[in-house]
């Protein structure tokens, strides 16, 4: 890869506050409902598959393999330095899918398949993007 991407902060809101203030100390966490077992990433107030607001917090392992990824060579804005870059969905160990960046690769050496891990870029708002890397 050419360049650094850059780490925007995100938004948050009372529903993702908590799973963004776990990425300023490095960790990943998901939430899986207490009705029905689900585990989900988007962090919201209910469970997508059954709708009860009883959900627990827990943290992931930050290992998964990629689902689907695709390599951006050309953009503008403050992600036209960083080209290439590679936008991907990531299925968590723990099941749900994720879209990220992969990071510190070659983007012609990836493969739907491929192991990787989290890592965390910090955005200098006190939370980081978690990202991924090849194992």
């Amino acid at each position: 890869m050419s360049g650094d991407l850059p780490a925007p902060a995100p938004p948050v809101n009372p529903e993702t506050e908590r799973f963004w203030d776990a990425t300023a100390d490095g960790t990943l966490l998901l939430e899986r409902c207490e009705a029905c077992g689900t585990t989900f990433h988007y962090p919201r107030a209910r469970c997508p598959e059954c709708g009860a607001p009883d959900t627990q917090w827990f943290e992931a392992s930050g290992r998964g393999t990629v689902y689907s990824y695709t390599v951006t060579r050309q953009t503008g804005g403050d992600y036209a330095d960083a080209t290439p870059f590679v936008l991907a969905y990531v299925e968590l160990e723990e099941g749900p899918r994720m879209m990220t960046n992969l990071v510190d690769c070659d983007p012609d050496d990836l493969a739907v398949g491929r192991s990787v891990s989290v890592v965390f870029h910090d955005t200098g708002e006190g939370n980081a993007l978690p990202r991924f890397t090849p194992d």
